[in-house]
């Protein structure tokens, strides 16, 4: 009976299948970029501002196209659109594989051909096309299912890379991942936006210029556009520096994948808790948990002594926050505005998270060159954690006024 009403029909169970299949691939090969920083600069001559630059780069690109596929998801079908997006990122790993890989081609490898294929095949648009399946009673925990598998490709990606950057090299382990994307193309397929009869909510006229001017006259809305850019500061630069920080300070390679992977790990239980609690207590409390509970993850990770225990409970604890803002901010989106236009208008959110995801790559590569080490930059996250725990508190967590008069 709890299965029946969690899955409506056998589309909303594939959709939820495949984009979780999806976002695992996606996900997965997008955390490891940084372990690839050392090969890059030995080989091919790129700097820790260059390679920082180029994942600035790929996160405002991500962010940029997210809009863009979030449109031809709700107009087109999610499956066309993460279709359209896979074959940018191929394209751009094979390129980082067989060249032009170089100077300028790097950051266009690297930055903007994945960074567009990201835009479409990463959380934001196989999550909505999955929340549009669901009731806003399980809208959440759907979410956080896609999230939490999302996450697992975190945990499983820095292991596996780790080993075959150790065994084969850089450029035999982007081979694999155009294989793995290659899979993850075919997946795309199935990932498929309900029809009119499957549709859970009362259709309506508003168009797609209508719902941004809606949602961007609504303060609410702003303020978590702001909050999920701290989102992405904290995550990119966390997921792209770290690797050489531990090193920076002392401790060895295994050690970054050791916390990359425990990020993974940790970020599945995060997810769905963050998920369940979502429909029992305020997702704006939630919310506001997090960013404060990172911001202190973060001063003990710096300020504590060096030492592989340390580095496993930053990855452990950063790793239960990493992706539980996702679910939590999502579901506020689709409470506030309904599903019709889920996937541009959190494409709009998360465009914000990835404009903090560029501060976060290039303003972590640069204060190193400049300054020797991450320091700066570290306490720029706290800071931003603060202002993200307390800008969220005057959320409003109800439907626009359209929603409760239909």
């Amino acid at each position: 009976m709890i299965q029946e009403k969690f899955i409506k029909n056998n589309t909303a169970l594939i959709t939820l299948i495949a984009a979780c299949g999806v976002v695992l691939i996606s996900l997965g090969v997008r955390q490891v970029f940084g372990m690839f920083f050392m090969d890059f600069k030995d080989d091919l001559g790129i700097s820790l501002t260059q390679s920082g630059l180029s994942i600035g780069i790929q996160m405002l690109m991500w962010g940029l196209t997210g809009p863009i596929f979030g449109v031809i998801a709700d107009r087109y079908g999610g499956h066309k659109a993460i279709m359209l997006a896979f074959i940018f990122f191929i394209v751009g790993v094979y390129f980082l594989y067989a060249g032009p890989n170089t100077g300028i081609f790097f950051q266009i490898d690297m930055g903007i051909l994945i960074g567009i294929g990201l835009g479409g095949t990463a959380i934001s648009i196989p999550m909505a096309v999955v929340g549009k399946h669901f009731p806003l009673s399980n809208r959440t925990i759907a979410m956080s299912i896609v999230t939490a598998v999302g996450s697992f490709g975190y945990f499983l990606s820095p292991m596996l890379t780790e080993y075959s950057l150790t065994q084969n090299g850089w450029q035999s382990t982007l081979l694999a991942f155009i294989i793995a994307l290659l899979i993850g193309f075919l997946i795309a397929f199935f990932v498929r936006s309900p029809s009119l009869e499957q549709n859970l909510e009362q259709p309506n006229e508003q168009s797609t210029l209508e719902a941004l001017k809606e949602a961007m006259g609504t303060k609410s809305y702003l303020l978590l556009v702001a909050g999920f850019f701290v989102c992405g500061f904290h995550i990119t630069l966390v997921g792209t520096h770290v690797p050489t920080y531990v090193i920076d300070r002392g401790l060895e390679s295994w050690t970054a994948a050791a916390i990359l992977s425990l990020i993974g790990l940790f970020n599945i239980f995060g997810s769905l808790l963050s998920g369940y609690l979502s429909t029992k207590i305020s997702k704006k409390i939630i919310l506001s948990v997090i960013y404060s509970l990172r911001g202190l993850s973060i001063i003990l990770f710096i300020f504590l002594p060096a030492s592989n225990i340390n580095a496993f409970i930053f990855g452990a604890s950063f790793g239960f926050l990493w992706l539980s803002t996702v679910p939590a901010t999502s579901g506020i989106v689709a409470h506030i505005f309904g599903t019709k236009y889920l996937g541009v208008l959190y494409g709009i959110v998360f465009l914000s998270h990835q404009i903090g995801s560029f501060f976060g790559a290039y303003l972590g590569g640069l204060f190193h060159d400049l300054y020797g080490s991450y320091d700066y930059a570290w306490y720029l996250a706290i800071a931003l954690s603060v202002f993200a725990a307390i800008i969220h508190l005057p959320i409003k967590e109800e439907p626009v006024l359209r929603l409760k008069t239909e």
